[in-house]
């Protein structure tokens, strides 16, 4: 489509929310029109202006098809739809002069952000004796409340929290024109946990400068210490193995909502099963299959997307304490599918973003951890070792680069498994800090990238030195080394939550609309 250049557009919507446009068809005009866009709602921040024409709709190229199929595709696309659009001045001239429209050639944007936008970021805190570990400021002439007083290794440090960071929401309630002492209250009615959706000064000043709104979309998940499950299956003769069955779920702390909400979970998983082979557990709640969110559709629907998958299936589902984080910020793990987009996310998707499609046996390949082993320098490590108080697991952040820590070989993020031989995947945050200091001046930790963790984990396999092999044992990274490094790439990013749609408004024979 030469000299025409359409945005690929990602959507996210709420649980009870729409995308905020409607799609209309009208006499006189060609194409599935953008019109009446919700101020403030996911299309209208995204970018979508009022004419613009949808070409593509999760990949399928839908500017020749009828309106009511086009439609139906949107809402098969559950909570997260990709749209291929042009704006109505292109869209003419290049139906008046003929050009192909269903050219791929495309710039991708997800809820009205490039991929390499600056993100917001998700913070879960769990109180400990001392409490958790900030304070709040207002600076006067500033909107706003900004963390303070955040000390290193202490809650608040350990969950992502960095001092001017400005709080947005809390517990999914955005408080940017609350007063301090309203904050301060909420804060302390909510117990022991809490969920900070934060901004730091630099992305804080990139969309203020853009105009752009910001909130949870924007967010990326990976301080949150809890994390959904991918579950990639294949079926066997007597199918997957487990019964899924739909009943309520437990409301969170947070949530005041009367009304009955039912969810799709993991029962009477049978012994050796594919299901059990996979990792599945007693009591997941089914979030998404082969990408697609399933929250509000019915037992029959989610049967039918798992039987139209074929003989494989993937799973994204949660167990119920990381259930119960993301409710607390009012946020979906959905939003973790698509930091790991690439791993997971169903072909039209990843054709609409142009990402290579991944191969399974290179990741295979892959699942290895890393043994680092390092001298402490003047400066020390080089590292901050984060855990969330009375949760176990703990993980690398805040590494410096050229510090001992970087050079073996560490990365952000990085899960620890081992210190000095000893496995602390169940050990508290205190108890693996002891650790490391009783090492003296060099320390050697087994550690694996996020997704390798996870991916090992739901296959069962223990994560031991034995599956380095004498090959990469012998390649081991030392801090002291010349810089032959190896180096582990960061993960993916990008946000999204639940949906449902309205049924069609009314319309006159001139027009076909529908809200969406």
């Amino acid at each position: 489509m030469a000299g025409y250049k359409p945005k690929v557009i990602s959507l996210t919507k709420r649980p009870g929310h729409t995308f905020g446009f409607y799609l209309r068809v009208e006499q006189g005009e060609d194409g599935h029109l953008i019109r009446c866009l919700e101020m403030g709602g996911p299309a209208e921040l995204a970018g979508m202006k009022d004419g613009d024409r949808i070409l593509r709709v999760n990949g399928t190229f839908v500017d020749g098809l009828a309106h009511s199929e086009v439609v139906d595709i949107v809402r098969n696309g559950g909570a997260s739809v990709t749209f291929h659009i042009l704006d109505e001045a292109s869209y003419k001239q290049a139906r008046a002069q003929g050009a192909n429209l269903s050219s791929n050639k495309s710039t991708p944007v997800v809820n009205g952000v490039d991929k390499d936008d600056p993100k917001l970021k998700l913070c879960y805190l769990v109180k400990s004796s001392s409490g958790f570990g900030f304070s709040l400021r207002s600076v006067k002439g500033e909107e706003g409340l900004f963390m303070a007083d955040v000390i290193p290794g202490n809650v608040a440090h350990n969950a992502g929290v960095r001092v001017n960071d400005r709080l947005v929401e809390l517990n999914g309630e955005n408080v940017e024109d609350a007063t301090h002492e309203q904050v301060v209250d909420k804060i302390k009615l909510a117990g022991g946990s809490v969920m900070f959706l934060l901004v730091d000064q630099e992305t804080d000043k990139f969309y203020k400068n853009k105009g752009r709104k910001i909130g949870a979309w924007l967010a990326t998940v990976k301080y949150l210490p809890l994390k959904p499950r991918f579950i990639n299956m294949t079926k066997g003769s007597d199918g997957y193995g487990f019964l899924l069955k739909e009943m309520p779920r437990k409301r969170g702390k947070a949530t005041t909502d009367t009304l009955q909400i039912t969810g799709h979970f993991i029962k009477e998983i049978d012994r050796g099963s594919p299901a059990e082979r996979a990792g599945l557990k007693e009591m997941d709640r089914l979030v998404a299959v082969d990408g697609q969110e399933v929250d509000n559709c019915s037992h029959d629907q989610v049967v039918d997307k798992i039987r139209l998958s074929g003989n494989k299936c993937c799973f994204l589902v949660v167990d119920n304490d990381t259930d119960e984080m993301y409710k607390l910020g009012k946020v979906s793990p959905m939003l973790f599918c698509e930091e790991m987009k690439e791993s997971i996310l169903p072909p039209s998707y990843t054709e609409a973003l142009r990402l290579p499609t991944p191969s399974f046996k290179a990741k295979e390949e892959e699942l290895k951890p890393k043994l680092c082993r390092m001298e402490k320098t003047s400066a020390g490590y080089g590292f901050h070792l984060n855990g969330i108080q009375g949760v176990n697991g703990q993980y690398i952040m805040d590494v410096v680069e050229g510090g001992a820590a970087h050079r073996a070989g560490l990365v952000n993020g990085d899960i620890v498994v081992e210190v000095n031989g000893t496995n602390v995947e169940q050990s508290s945050h205190e108890d693996v800090v002891e650790i490391i200091h009783r090492s003296g001046n060099s320390l050697e930790m087994l550690v694996a990238k996020r997704s390798v963790y996870e991916q090992l984990k739901a296959k069962g396999v223990s994560i031991t030195r034995l599956l380095l092999g004498e090959t990469s044992y012998a390649q081991v990274h030392y801090a002291d080394s010349p810089k032959e490094e190896k180096r582990e790439k960061a993960r993916p990013e990008t946000p999204t939550k639940p949906a449902r749609e309205r049924t069609p408004s009314s319309s006159s024979q001139e027009s076909i609309d529908e809200r969406l």
